[in-house]
């Protein structure tokens, strides 16, 4: 089953690999030593939409974990899962003119990027 800690409102930033990467290129080439860089194309995601995306990916049910049975459910990363993990890229943007391109999470989900290719 696909989970979401409590009702899934905490939320979760996130980037596309390809546009990390190329953050961190322009970081090697143009940022002062020292400079803080955070890779953010989307600031925040509910948990529980990618839950759903996942759940719908993999065919599986979509359920909701009590924050006290989060660790048991998810193992040791449960804590995170409930964590709020927002964040924005505004300062690096600005600093690199650096703009993500790549697809976001939920459509890079719905597009099987993170599952085994079936029949393989």
């Amino acid at each position: 089953m696909s989970g979401y800690v409590g009702d899934g409102t905490n939320q979760w930033a996130a980037v596309h690999v390809t546009d990390a990467a190329r953050l961190v290129r322009l970081g090697l080439e143009q940022a002062p030593a020292g400079t803080r860089l955070h890779a953010v194309a989307e600031s925040g995601i509910p948990t529980r939409d990618i839950a759903e995306a996942i759940g719908a990916g993999l065919g599986l049910p979509i359920t909701s974990v009590d924050p006290a049975d989060a660790e048991e459910h998810f193992g040791f990363i449960g804590r995170f899962f409930a964590m709020e993990m927002s964040a924005t890229s505004d300062a690096t943007r600005e600093l690199l003119g650096w703009e993500p391109t790549g697809v976001g999470l939920l459509d890079d989900i719905a597009g099987g990027a993170y599952f085994p290719v079936r029949g393989a």
